[in-house]
């Protein structure tokens, strides 16, 4: 009963933050980083640990809430693989996306290799794509604020989708060819939309249904769900049906904001002794994890800006390379990924998620416009704020 009051609570202070962060012109993403990088941490070590004797463990420990985890995790990553999905990326959001992610990605290899202790080759690998991920939404959403005009928005945002579809295509492969045999399934599961086809089915929504059916088991029972996800939807495109998942766009924002990202931001957080780890991390690799992923980006985009043509007359390309700069759910979920499967250590995950909200603050302190307080539809839609 009590850890049913605790996740009562957290939810309470999540829509809390999402409104107070909605008077100063935050969208939620940005407002629920804040609490779960600061204010849980604070909630944790001053109050439920020492007077409810509860710790992290034992908060997550009911099989009901693993259920619901599975869920929403699967919503997310099932809607960020959506996005992904619709790559159809033109010669100028390559140029763009090519450094933008071959940059960062080498300085996490880097970085992984010389600063922080020794680790599987995996980790490594993961932690060179944390450094060169971009949120899709949230930039969306930025640009949209801005009044960006909408040739130069629609490039942007196709070069973060080429971005985000080779960081889950190569962590998918990576996870995959580490144990060969556990792939069956999820590619089995891959081809089910042949299934429904054959059935003469060609409305998107049983595929859809279904697309998120498999996804919260496979992530339930621990396959590879980033296979499968990225199977089932190739197997989608070559049918030439549309991915749409059995939520209306309303709906979908509402279990996001107030339910699945609370449950996985909280989820990873409270696992995290953060006093503790920042001190096993060591002051260098701390302030290397801050300032490396965010330097190696701009560079990375200020070059692939470079090579292609501008956006439009008088384009500012250090403006357009803080913006691809910016983070949020896609980093969150990929960085809740590697914590599960202890890829990466609390300390890590910790520093690199504070890493992620001081990325997507960074346009608005460097005097851009101020993050938007509205979400709106995602861009292939046009993606809707996670």
């Amino acid at each position: 009963m009590i850890i049913a009051c605790f996740w009562l609570l957290i939810f309470a202070l999540f829509a809390l933050a999402t409104r107070l962060g909605s008077l100063l012109g935050l969208i939620p993403v940005v407002s629920q980083l804040l609490l779960a990088t600061f204010g849980l941490p604070l909630l944790m070590g001053l109050w439920i640990e020492p007077h409810w004797q509860l710790d992290g463990a034992a908060l997550i420990a009911p099989s009901w809430l693993k259920a619901l985890y599975s869920l929403s995790f699967a919503l997310l990553l099932g809607h960020i693989l959506g996005d992904v999905g619709q790559a159809r990326v033109d010669s100028q959001s390559l140029k763009i996306a090519l450094p933008s992610f071959a940059v960062p990605f080498a300085c996490g290899l880097a970085c992984a290799h010389w600063l922080l202790p020794a680790q599987p080759w995996l980790s490594t690998l993961a932690v060179g794509l944390v450094f060169a991920i971009t949120a899709i939404p949230v930039l969306y959403l930025y640009l949209r604020h801005i009044d960006y005009p909408p040739a130069a928005l629609s490039r942007m945002i196709q070069a973060a989708i080429a971005i985000d579809l080779a960081c889950w295509s190569l962590f998918g492969l990576g996870q995959g060819s580490l144990h060969l045999s556990s792939l069956a399934l999820p590619l089995l599961g891959a081809c089910a939309p042949l299934l429904l086809f054959a059935l003469r089915l060609r409305q998107p929504w049983p595929y859809g249904a279904l697309f998120l059916a498999l996804l919260v088991a496979a992530e339930h029972y621990r396959l590879n769900a980033l296979i499968f996800g990225i199977g089932y939807l190739l197997c989608l495109k070559r049918l030439k049906v549309e991915l749409k998942l059995p939520l209306t766009p309303f709906l979908v924002k509402t279990v996001q904001n107030g339910l699945a990202i609370p449950l996985i931001m909280t989820f990873g957080i409270i696992q995290i002794d953060v006093h503790a780890a920042l001190q096993g991390l060591g002051w260098l690799p701390l302030c290397a994890l801050l300032a490396l992923p965010i330097a190696s980006k701009v560079l990375g985009n200020w070059l692939g800006l470079r090579w292609a043509t501008p956006s439009f007359p008088g384009a500012s390309r250090w403006r357009e390379s803080l913006l691809l700069n910016i983070r949020g759910l896609s980093e969150i979920v990929f960085l809740n990924l590697l914590l599960q499967q202890q890829l990466i250590s609390p300390a890590l995950y910790f520093a690199l998620m504070l890493m992620g909200l001081f990325a997507t603050l960074l346009p608005a302190l460097a005097g851009l416009p101020r993050i938007p307080l509205t979400t709106a539809q995602p861009a292939r839609r046009h993606h809707a704020e996670h």
